[in-house]
């Protein structure tokens, strides 16, 4: 099967660095998606504006795959591209669980699904229908390759079991920006970029008060450094 881009992803996030690591936790972030040529035409869209949540089926365009051998078997013998174990940040980055019992962007083929909150459908002269979402956990430039709107009767399922989810809970940080720096950004994208700092966007192996940290936002390069559970924003130029 040969898929294509049928949308592109546009936020305020130009790097990998700094991503939210699950769609959701950085609920004020905003992003835009933008459809091809193929699909500017606002009966592509027609009845989306009566959903909350929209689901993206999307690509992890900027991951270069690390080469690997897998075990061989009667199925593979071949070597594989992705490693069949990764590192959880939820686990600290050093304990190792199976690729398909993780979200790790790293996967056989790179595909990455998110649950969005749609603010609103607009229909644009020259981009055609655009969906204004937020929460979204994808850099600017992302392809998307699907769009399908969330339906709770199928999708939610709050009482399900969450693997080792349910046995780490996720310390956010708190977050200090100078008024300086707190200047140089809109309303919108100050409480977006200081939820996605909350949820430290660190190696989660790092732990080095001193050592600053740099992150694309909105334009500006963002610098700070994080001690003891703060995040203390020192630039943004």
């Amino acid at each position: 099967m040969i898929i294509e881009p049928i949308a592109y992803f546009h936020s305020p996030l130009t790097s990998k660095f700094g991503i939210p690591r699950q769609s959701g936790l950085a609920e004020e972030l905003p992003g835009r998606v933008v459809f091809t040529s193929a699909y500017r035409r606002p009966e592509a869209v027609r009845g989306l504006e009566d959903f909350d949540y929209l689901w993206l089926i999307w690509e992890f365009s900027a991951n270069h795959p690390t080469q690997v051998t897998a075990p061989a078997s009667q199925d593979n013998q071949a070597s594989s591209s992705t490693p069949l174990t990764v590192r959880p940040p939820r686990l600290g980055g050093n304990e190792r669980v199976g690729v398909f019992a993780s979200r790790s962007p790293f996967r056989p083929n790179h595909l990455g699904l998110s649950c969005v909150r749609i603010e609103k459908v607009e229909l644009t002269p020259d981009e055609g229908p655009v969906i204004h979402v937020w929460g979204a956990d994808l850099m600017d430039g992302t392809p998307i390759y699907d769009v399908k709107p969330y339906v709770a009767y199928a999708d939610a399922h709050p009482d399900a079991r969450s693997g080792f989810v349910d046995k780490h809970e996720w310390m956010s940080l708190q977050v200090e920006i100078p008024d300086h720096v707190a200047s140089l950004f809109t309303a919108d994208n100050l409480r977006a970029l200081r939820q996605v700092l909350s949820q430290d966007p660190r190696p989660q192996f790092h732990n080095d008060p001193q050592r600053l940290y740099g992150m694309p936002f909105a334009g500006r390069d963002v610098k700070f450094c994080v001690d003891n559970g703060v995040v203390q924003v020192v630039a943004a130029e």
